[in-house]
């Protein structure tokens, strides 16, 4: 069958390439894509929330499936609307991708259902949110409600703090609409993981664990950005907390969106804090986390084309997932200034160098890159994500390092503590 992916980065990079190795798959396209993605697909120039648009082509050229990567469309009904013409896709509903577009119905929904998460209060009122911070314990987390790629998060230590963060979500809106409402929310301490899982409305099948490297600066200092690294799997998520987690919140969270009437069918990404009373959900996403497909997705031994399938369809529960018994890192390089202000159109050089070496472990994933005459440069923040397969943590770690240093391009910038807290293992 034909596959359309939406999207354009890094997660629709690996999916692209993991679905091409599908034995049901006979052709690939994407919408809009990358220099990278073209390798396995064909790229086509439509927006990924031009519906109409990508439901006309995916009619046109007979799609036998839709993957969306991206939060955006999924957050405004994408899935909704290819269904709407008979058109498979793998997504969440509108109804159901709210877990991931309103960080307030999340909290309430964790409140309702006993699912275990930090203490928390929304406002929509500006003034309410200032009054409530004179009475608060500090350090606080204050979260923009919406969608504001994965930056819409502020830590601050001080009140003075907390009320600059407050004007700068809610009255000045630099993160847009996501601001309108504002979740403040108790500070957690522990290590964060990061849990990826298929969904078939009823059955929740768990992949490998991964840890993300948010802030732009080595030691997890600077601005949170979109994420600047990954690895696979996390040491500190053990057997026991894998059982605690399975009881008492993804299948909880499943069954809590089939209660409310927002049947959940797709990609459920769980942000976990291991703190010392237990896991705490940080967060929901409602697809494939970027970057952290970039280092899941390459240890699963599964057909991905049946395994979503078997979302779409309600047959989850007749799917083992196998992953790999090794390890993964995924090192981004980033463009200079990353996350405020960069320049693009740089030639990347050395891309070759590590595609040569695919059957090693090695992979280049694109983020922000453009096929140009000069040849491939970089077009984005997240330019790339360099990632390493290892028997080990500690293998892949060194191997995903030394791949960094086959490619050059201007301006080139990256985290060099990315699986760092491995040696604390």
């Amino acid at each position: 069958m034909n596959v359309l992916i939406v999207g354009s980065g890094g997660r629709e990079h690996v999916l692209a390439w993991k679905i091409s190795k599908s034995s049901h798959v006979d052709k690939i396209y994407c919408a809009p894509g990358n220099a990278g993605i073209e390798e396995y697909a064909e790229c086509v120039p439509i927006g990924v929330m031009d519906f109409e648009g990508l439901t006309a082509f995916a009619k046109e050229k007979e799609i036998g499936l839709t993957v969306i990567g991206m939060d955006d469309p999924l957050v405004g009904g994408v899935v909704d609307a290819f269904e709407a013409e008979g058109l498979r896709v793998f997504g969440p509903s509108k109804a159901a991708a709210i877990l991931e577009g309103s960080k307030a119905f999340s909290k309430d929904l964790m409140k309702k259902y006993n699912i275990p998460t930090a203490a928390y209060e929304n406002f929509d009122d500006p003034e309410k949110a200032l009054a409530y911070l004179e009475t608060a314990q500090f350090p606080i987390v204050l979260k923009a409600d919406g969608l504001a790629l994965g930056k819409g998060v502020l830590i601050c230590e001080t009140l003075e703090q907390a009320k600059d963060g407050v004007k700068e979500i809610m009255l000045d809106k630099k993160f847009g609409s996501a601001g309108n409402q504002m979740v403040i929310e108790e500070f957690l301490t522990g290590r964060e993981v990061s849990v990826l899982t298929f969904v078939d409305g009823n059955t929740v099948k768990v992949m490998t664990s991964a840890q993300d490297h948010k802030r732009a600066g080595d030691g997890d200092t600077g601005l949170n950005t979109g994420g600047m690294g990954t690895f696979s799997p996390s040491p500190f998520y053990t057997e026991e907390i894998d059982e605690f987690c399975r009881t008492h919140i993804y299948q909880p969270t499943v069954d809590a969106m089939r209660a409310e009437g927002r049947t959940f069918k797709g990609i459920i990404f769980f942000g976990l804090m291991l703190t010392e009373k237990g896991p705490r959900v940080l967060e929901y996403n409602a697809r494939f986390g970027d970057p952290e497909a970039q280092v899941v997705i390459p240890r699963m031994k599964n057909d991905i084309v049946e395994v979503m399938e078997a979302c779409i369809d309600g047959t989850l529960a007749d799917i083992e997932l196998e992953f790999e018994d090794n390890a993964a890192v995924c090192v981004v390089l980033a463009s200079e200034g990353y996350p405020v202000k960069y320049e693009k159109g740089y030639v990347i050089e050395g891309l070759d160098t590590v595609k040569a070496k695919e059957q090693e472990g090695y992979y280049v994933f694109h983020a922000g890159t453009k096929k140009t005459d000069q040849g491939i440069v970089t077009n984005g923040g997240r330019v790339l994500g360099v990632t390493a397969k290892g028997p080990d943590l500690k293998t892949a770690r060194a191997n995903a390092y030394r791949a960094t240093e086959w490619i050059q391009f201007q301006g080139k910038y990256m985290r060099h503590d990315i699986g760092k807290a491995i040696d604390e293992a």
